[in-house]
C-alpha cells in the first residue's frame, strides 16, 4: 500500500482581472453546501451577485496581491513544500473552488502510486460551507478517477492542543507588547447552516448556552467548535475573560449569520473605552482576502474611525513552525512512524 497526504484550502481567483474572479465567485456561489437553496433560485441570486460583486471584489483583492499570485495559494504551497521535507510520502495540494484543483491533485497522486491517501482540510472547524465541501468533493473526485483509492480525513481540529500551541506561538509576539482587548474573529455562517449540520434536530441554537451543554451536535457544530477554540487560546495564552471576546465576520446576504457581527463589533469597542486592540482569525489558517483586507484594512479604519489608537491583525498561522509540526503530527498518525 502506497500512502498520500493532500492538503485541501478554500481557493482564490486566478488572477485579479473582473474575469477570473467572476469565475472563482461562481464556482464558490453555485456549490450547494454555500448557498444551500433550490438549484433554480440559486443561480437566479448568484446571477444578480454577478453583476457588481467581480468588479468590488476584484479591487478588494488587488489590494492585497502579491508579485507571487495570491497570498492564499502562495501560502498554501509553501506550507505544502515545509510539511514535503518532513515526510517520505508524497504530499499535494488543492483549492476547493479553482487552481490547483482538486482533480490534478488526485490525478498527480494516483500517477506516484497513492492508494492510501490522508485529506488534510485546512479548516480547522466542521462547517458545510467549508470542511464539509471540501471532504465530500475530494471524495467525489477519487471515486470517479482513482476508484481503488482509499480515503482517510482529519476530523476537525480546532481544539487540538498541536493547534492551540501554534495559535499562541504565532501570536505571541503581538501579545507580549500588551493590548486593551483581543478579539477572536471567526469566519461567519448562516445561522440555518448550524441547524441543517445538527444531527439531534434540535439542539443548535435552541438555547442561548446551547454550546455549553454537551450534546452529539457538537462534532458538526461550528460555532460551539469555534468557542472551544477560543477556551482554549485564552486558556493556554493567560488571557482574562475581560480581555477578549468572539464574533464573527464576512456574511453575506440578509439572513441571519451567527452573532456578534465583527464589524459591529469593531465600531463599538472604542465606545468602551478600548484603544489598543488585536485582532486573531482562527478559522483561517492562511492569511486571505478575508484577513488580509476585510480585517487587516477595512477592519482597521473601522476601528480607527470610532475612536481607537491602535489596531493590528495578528497573522494567521501560514508557515509557523508551530503549525508545520502539527501537519506532519496529523499525517503521521496516518502514514505511521
Amino acid at each position: 500500500m502506497s500512502k498520500g497526504v493532500l492538503l485541501v484550502n478554500l481557493g482564490s481567483p486566478d488572477s485579479t482581472s473582473v474575469s477570473d474572479v467572476r469565475k472563482y465567485l461562481r464556482e464558490f456561489l453555485m456549490d450547494g453546501r454555500v448557498l444551500d437553496v433550490a438549484w433554480p433560485l440559486r443561480a437566479f441570486i448568484v446571477g444578480m451577485i454577478l453583476i457588481k460583486r467581480p468588479k468590488q471584489s476584484a479591487h478588494a483583492y488587488r489590494g492585497i496581491w502579491t508579485p507571487e499570485g495570491s497570498p492564499l495559494i502562495v501560502i498554501s504551497r509553501r506550507v505544502q513544500a515545509a510539511l514535503q521535507q518532513r515526510l517520505a510520502a508524497p504530499v499535494e495540494l488543492a483549492m476547493r473552488y479553482q487552481n490547483p484543483s482538486i482533480p490534478d491533485a488526485v490525478r498527480s497522486l494516483r500517477a506516484q502510486g497513492v492508494n492510501e491517501l490522508f485529506l488534510i482540510p485546512l479548516f480547522p472547524h466542521y462547517a458545510m460551507s467549508s470542511y464539509e465541501t471540501a471532504v465530500e468533493r475530494v471524495k467525489a473526485v477519487a471515486s470517479r478517477l482513482a476508484p481503488q483509492m482509499r480515503v482517510e480525513i482529519q476530523p476537525p481540529y480546532g481544539d487540538a492542543p498541536d493547534y492551540i500551541a501554534a495559535l499562541v506561538g504565532s501570536a505571541g509576539e503581538f501579545l507580549d507588547k500588551g493590548f486593551d482587548h483581543l478579539l477572536l474573529s471567526f469566519h461567519g455562517v448562516p445561522e440555518r447552516h448550524l441547524r441543517k449540520s445538527d444531527p439531534t434536530g434540535g439542539h443548535c441554537l435552541a438555547a442561548p448556552d446551547c454550546c455549553q451543554v454537551a450534546s452529539p451536535a457538537h462534532a458538526t457544530c461550528y460555532r460551539a467548535q469555534c468557542f472551544k477554540t477560543a477556551a482554549a487560546f485564552v486558556a493556554r495564552a493567560g488571557i482574562p475573560p475581560e480581555k477578549f471576546s468572539v464574533s464573527f465576520q464576512s456574511r453575506l446576504g440578509k439572513n441571519p449569520w451567527l452573532k456578534p457581527y465583527t464589524d459591529f463589533v469593531l465600531a463599538e469597542l472604542p465606545g468602551r473605552g478600548i484603544r489598543k486592540l488585536r485582532v486573531i482569525c482562527p478559522a483561517f489558517v492562511s492569511d486571505c482576502l478575508e484577513t488580509l483586507e476585510e480585517i487587516g484594512m477595512r477592519g482597521r479604519e473601522t476601528f480607527l474611525s470610532a475612536g481607537g489608537k491602535d489596531f493590528a491583525q495578528i497573522p494567521c498561522l501560514n508557515g509557523h513552525p508551530l503549525w508545520i509540526a502539527a501537519l506532519e503530527n496529523m499525517a503521521k498518525r496516518f502514514l505511521g512512524g
